[in-house]
Formats: structure tokens, sequence, C-alpha cells
């Protein structure tokens, strides 16, 4: 078994790289994009955004060059053709959020695995405001219909980034003020974002007040920072083989994303944040990863909203952490590109860890030996990285059943493993 050694950089947040693509759309001029991220479901936004009559220049060659990717901004036209989301519920979700609010009419559709996800959490909300839509019992297909919105004063059922961000979007273009107020702090990138570019909008323990837009946006120039939740996977590797260290350059540390590494810290692990600096309207640093020995932890639904994304990761972590490890309040898993605790658990006994799933949530005793095993990734990308890493400390081979599924987020994830493996 080798040890993982040196430093990475890592393609743009996938959170932030919508949001720039979509506000960018609602800019009065051209921005440019510096670091977007490199996978399928940015390429979807890009796609509907084109469709609604947005510039956008060929954003994976523009990156790879080192070029900015451009956006001119507006105006926006009713596309003539099905949006097709791909993959992607971030994509769904913000868009017929913004589009609502843009006024337009549209059809969202998605791949089999969208097509499972719930809407309704959007779709009520923005019927409140006075969007006219139809869904398929409330999942796509969906149609939304030219509508005047209307502000509402709104408080989320359960914590999602998601549902708050499709309502901001669609705010700036409602009549009226429109208030949320969220149960838990969710990623606060939308905020920020409007924030920076001179939306009226107020931030105050959880509760985010937003005033519709009377022109448009200012462009604005962005450098996206480093995705952690790429990132998650090599510090997990680098944790668990006896000997690495690694240096993770230009990754963001947004407090509402940088639940895993909190927790990390918990378990005992040794991580350094080297340093930190402000890119605008988001801190990043570079983060310095040594292998050592881990402790157990235990996670409520207050703490699941930061490491949603990596809870797969984290699981892995557990199996070799000494202790019980407890997770709670993670039923949102179960809504994700696949049943994620389904998905983790399943795939986790499969290599011989003692793990227990529960409705919401699961419970693993550590340390023990895996093994290898076929893993069965239900397409979902973060399973595939997770059990990736887990087969590097397996006593025989682990074998994905779709390793092409890692490109929704991370095309060069494999590659770049490879790359620090000595």
């Amino acid at each position: 078994m080798g040890m993982i050694r040196g430093e990475l950089t890592f393609p743009g947040d996938k959170s932030i790289s919508h949001r720039a693509l979509m506000l960018a759309a609602l800019c009065r001029g051209t921005s440019d994009i510096r670091n977007l991220s490199t996978g399928s479901d940015i390429q979807s936004t890009t796609d509907c955004l084109k469709a609604c009559g947005i510039y956008i220049n060929n954003a994976y060659a523009a990156d790879a060059a080192g070029r900015p990717v451009m956006v001119r901004g507006g105006p926006f036209q009713n596309p003539k053709t099905e949006l097709n989301c791909g993959n992607s519920g971030t994509s769904a979700r913000l868009l017929m959020g913004m589009l609502a609010g843009q006024g337009l009419k549209a059809a969202f559709r998605g791949d089999f695995s969208l097509s499972r996800r719930p809407m309704n959490r959007v779709l009520d909300p923005l019927r409140q405001m006075g969007l006219k839509a139809e869904s398929k019992n409330g999942y796509l297909p969906i149609n939304i219909y030219n509508s005047t919105l209307k502000g509402i004063n709104y408080r989320p059922p359960a914590a999602s980034a998601q549902v708050k961000s499709a309502l901001l979007l669609a705010a700036l273009g409602a009549r009226g003020k429109t208030t949320i107020l969220e149960p838990v702090p969710t990623r606060n990138h939308t905020e920020l974002m409007l924030k920076e570019l001179g939306a009226e909008i107020q931030m105050d323990r959880g509760e985010i007040s937003l005033l519709p837009l009377e022109g448009k946006l200012a462009d604005f120039e962005i450098n996206i920072p480093g995705d952690p939740s790429s990132a998650a996977f090599f510090a997990a590797a680098a944790l668990i083989i006896p000997g690495s260290e690694i240096i993770l350059k230009n990754v963001l540390a947004n407090p509402t994303r940088s639940g895993f590494f909190v927790q990390l810290e918990k378990m005992g692990a040794k991580i350094e944040w080297l340093d930190k600096w402000q890119a605008g309207a988001e801190w990043t640093g570079n983060l310095k990863i040594t292998a050592g020995a881990l402790r157990s932890v235990q996670i409520d639904k207050n703490q699941i909203p930061q490491l949603i994304d990596e809870l797969p990761i984290l699981a892995v972590l557990a199996t070799q952490a000494q202790g019980t490890t407890i997770i709670k309040g993670a039923e949102e898993l179960r809504l994700k590109e696949s049943d994620r605790l389904r998905g983790i658990c399943s795939n986790l006994a499969r290599l011989g860890a003692e793990i227990e799933e529960h409705e919401n949530g699961f419970i693993i005793q550590g340390p023990t030996p895996l093994k290898g095993a076929a893993i069965e990734t239900f397409g979902d990308h973060r399973l595939a990285m997770a059990f990736t890493v887990a087969g590097l400390i397996c006593s025989e081979p682990v074998k994905l059943d779709n390793s092409s599924c890692v490109d929704i987020s991370y095309p060069g994830f494999f590659s770049a493993l490879k790359g620090v493996m000595n």
C-alpha cells in the first residue's frame, strides 16, 4: 500500500459555480468566472441558461486554457426546448426559482435519478409567491408558466440551502420583500454573493430578507475557490494511510461548508490550516493533512447541513476510528442522487465494517479491517469516490459497478488520486 504525498488544487466549488453562472445571467454586463467546476452538473446549468438566451462562452475550453468563462447578462427568453437538468438537483431547483422570478415559461426534466427527487419543497413556496406550475405529483417533469410573483415570509420545514436559494433567486423578480427563516444554518453562498453584488439583502440570526432588484446586478469577476467536498476524499485518504501527508491548496473555507473538517478535528485528525485569505465574499485557505489515529464522533441533525455531502467519506473514516460513531438526523441523505444512507450502509457491510443502518442515520463500531468487494454505486458520484478511497486500505480489490458517475462533480478524480499515490 502506497502513501499519499504531495500538493493538490481542485476544480471550483460546485455550489458556488452554479450560483456564479446564474447570478452572472442577471447582471448588466459581462462577468468573468475563473476556476469554474468541471463537473457535468455545472454543464447542465450552463446548457439551461443558454437555452434561455444567455450567452456563455465554451466553459470547459476556456477554463482548460486558463481563460475566464464569460457570461453576458440577459435578456432572458422563454426556452424553446425542455431544460434538461441531467442529474443536478441544484440546477433544477435554483433555476426553477430564478426563471419563475423572471416571469418565464419553461419545462424542466432530468435523468432517472433526478426524476425521483422531491420538488414540492421548492414548488410549494413558489406557488405561495404566485407561480403557476404543473408537476408529476411533485416530481419532474415540471412545467412553469409566465407568472407575476410577490414576496412572502417563509420558514422551510427542513433545512435546505437549495430551497432557500431558489426562493431568494425568485425574490429578485418578485413584488415586495421576501423573508426566509432558517431552522438550521445552511450553506450561504447565495446570500454572500447577492450582498457582494449590491442586492438589498439582510441576514440576522437565521432571518434573511431580500428586496427585489430595481435594475440589474453589477457584473463581476470571480476566481472560485476549490471544492471542499472534493478535497474531503483526499483528506480522508491521507488520514487513513500510514505515513501520508498532503497539502490541499486554495480550498473553500466557508464556515457553513467546513463541517467535515470540524469533525475531523474532533476525531483527533492531524489537520492544519496553513493560511486563510478572503477572496471576494468567501474565505479560502491551504490545508495540511497528516496520517494519524482517529477516534469516534457523534453527529446530530444540527450539524448535518454543514457536512451533508461528506457523510459517505466520513463513514469510511469511522470504520478506522476507535470507538462508536453515531450519525443521527441525516434522513435527507435518502433524497440525494441515491438513497445514500442505504448505499453507505450496504456497501460498508460488504467490506466487513460493523455498521448498523437506521432510518435517519447509522452507527459504526471501529476500528475494523476492510476487505474487498463489488460496490454498488447507485450512480452516485459521492459513493463512488468514497468507496474508491476505502479500497486503498482493503485487503482485496474494490470494484465499482459505475466509475463514470464521478464526472457529475469531479471528472479528474481518478487521475488526481493516482498523482498523489507514492
